[in-house]
């Protein structure tokens, strides 16, 4: 490897669900400088979209760091049947799960620096037989991570997630001490080594309404919640909580916060997303590598149309070099 090329992050892109916008998002892209873009893909499927958007497309191979300078490259992972925009096919399931595990395997040698991965369609993989819950708990499991935390960031908030791709009803048994420990003890950690928070501090958000309003509306809080916050406060963690999630939101509240932690997806993420949508990022903590997303699905309706927009996409490459760095 070249000392100029070494300089030279590379990044590898999961383009997700073929027959959605993920393929679009990238060959509408402006490959961004002095970065190595490492398209982890089906290259003849990239070819027919990008005729069929009428944009160009250079297939050029990757073939490692020690040849590689900055632009977009493909890594060839090839599906099972031609794709169709728009047009779910479970038989290409696999080869979604494929691109991701190829993925991993690359971070974890060294080969790239970081991952960003498009929007994959969960029901579509799990229609051909392949149990699958979401990105987070694959690539924890791919790359042997106990605790994966889940946080999704827009210019002036941050949201963490206790569980994440559960049931409702399932979320107050995931909600325990020893998993509200480690969720946090991730957390406060990423905060400070990936995002350069020197002493963060975290609101934590109640399970039930008013924050079981004494017990009267649950105990999880009196329970489980509360002690972990005295516990880890005693470590020397600045924690906040716990806090009815219908305040905690405001700006009072915000103040002096680096990060939010909700119980559940659908407690914060809305009030992410209705923040700044169209700049929000997924990063996966506690992961041995850098991992950031697109916050969107495959909106199938627009795959092959030319009118993806690529914000969420750009933001998520922006986030991942940032964090490398």
């Amino acid at each position: 490897m070249t000392d100029a090329h070494s300089k030279i992050p590379v990044i590898a892109l999961t383009p997700g669900e073929p027959a959605g916008v993920g393929p679009d998002l990238c060959l509408q892209l402006t490959p961004p400088a002095g970065c190595a873009l490492v398209l982890i893909a089906d290259p003849v499927m990239l070819e027919q979209r990008a005729r069929q958007l009428q944009l160009p497309f250079t297939r050029r191979e990757w073939k490692g760091r020690a040849s590689a300078g900055a632009g977009v490259f493909v890594r060839t992972v090839s599906t099972a049947r031609p794709v169709t925009p728009g047009r779910l096919d479970a038989a290409n399931a696999a080869y979604v799960i494929e691109t991701l595990k190829v993925a991993v395997a690359g971070c974890q040698s060294g080969e790239f620096d970081a991952l960003v991965t498009g929007p994959v369609h969960k029901s579509n993989i799990n229609d051909a037989g392949i149990p699958f819950t979401g990105h987070t708990e694959l690539l924890a499991q791919a790359s042997h991570t106990p605790q994966p935390v889940m946080m999704l960031t827009c210019p002036g908030l941050r949201v963490a997630l206790a569980t994440i791709h559960l049931p409702l009803a399932e979320v107050p048994r995931a909600v325990t001490r020893d998993r509200l420990t480690a969720v946090i003890e991730v957390l406060h950690a990423d905060l400070k080594r990936k995002f350069g928070i020197v002493d963060p501090v975290i609101l934590v958000c109640g399970l039930n309404p008013h924050a079981g309003e004494s017990g009267h509306l649950g105990r999880e809080e009196i329970d489980v919640i509360e002690p972990v916050i005295k516990t880890l406060s005693a470590r020397g963690m600045r924690l906040r909580g716990p806090v009815p999630a219908d305040t905690a939101f405001i700006p009072a509240q915000l103040a002096g916060v680096d990060a939010v932690l909700t119980m559940y997806h659908d407690q914060g993420l809305p009030v992410l997303k209705h923040h700044d949508f169209a700049h929000a990022v997924n990063v996966t903590l506690g992961l041995p590598f850098v991992r950031t997303s697109v916050d969107h699905g495959t909106a199938l309706e627009l795959a092959g149309t030319g009118r993806a927009d690529t914000s969420s996409l750009v933001t998520a490459i922006d986030m991942a070099r940032a964090l490398i760095r």
